[in-house]
């Protein structure tokens, strides 16, 4: 099985940040978005960050954050990569990239095909781009909400830049999905959490085990 990367995302403390880097994740998200039960100020975010280990991509989440706001992130905290979760236009996420030197990956909520055009535009200004769940009508949030889409839109799907499934992966399903999709990069937030917002150690070595390993006989594919 070709090499997996694993995103563990909403981190909090500095146990997280150990159990995703003991784990063998290769990128640690940190959520900006005061609505969410993830949320973390720049003083926390900067404890966390600094005393990261080394190896363990840092990936700073913001939902349609203003350069002010950015300036000041990233004057504190030594972030690897920008993603960006809102509803940033294609001009603003080649702004930030520009501005700012560092990696951006966009996300994109899928629900029917016709979405997946968004992810081909900003696959032309944005270093990766990440396929979530569209969010209900109705959601406080832009992610993190435990939802799945129909993988089967994405199944077999390239674009012009790196990609990362994201949206409802659990332990027990992640290598189905990787298997129907082809994914090699793959996030999880609240499927490796025991409340909203608590990351549960077991719950991510056996998320990233189950992503990076061998994919089991009894696992059905769907098609």
């Amino acid at each position: 099985m070709p090499d997996i990367r694993v995103k563990i995302c909403g981190l909090r403390t500095p146990a997280d940040v150990q159990a995703a880097a003991d784990a063998g994740a290769a990128y640690g998200g940190f959520v900006f978005f005061a609505k969410s039960p993830r949320h973390l100020g720049i003083d926390q975010a900067r404890e966390l960050t600094r005393n990261a280990r080394e190896g363990l991509a840092k990936v700073a989440l913001v939902v349609d954050a203003d350069d002010a706001f950015l300036d000041a992130l990233l004057a504190e905290c030594p972030f690897d990569m920008l993603q960006l979760h809102g509803h940033e236009p294609v001009a603003r996420v080649a702004e930030i990239r520009a501005r700012y030197g560092l990696p951006v990956m966009k996300a994109v909520g899928i629900a029917e095909a016709g979405d997946l055009d968004a992810a081909f535009e900003y696959s032309l200004v944005a270093d990766q781009i990440l396929i979530d769940a569209k969010p209900p009508k109705d959601a406080a949030l832009p992610g993190g909400n435990g939802l799945a889409f129909d993988w089967r839109l994405v199944a077999q799907r390239r674009w012009l830049r790196p990609w990362m499934l994201a949206g409802g992966l659990t332990p027990e399903n992640v290598a189905q999905a990787i298997a129907l999709t082809n994914a090699r990069q793959v996030d999880v937030s609240s499927g490796v959490e025991s409340a909203p917002g608590v990351k549960e150690p077991t719950k991510i070595a056996a998320f990233v085990k189950a992503a990076t390993g061998d994919l089991p006989a009894n696992v059905p594919i769907l098609r």
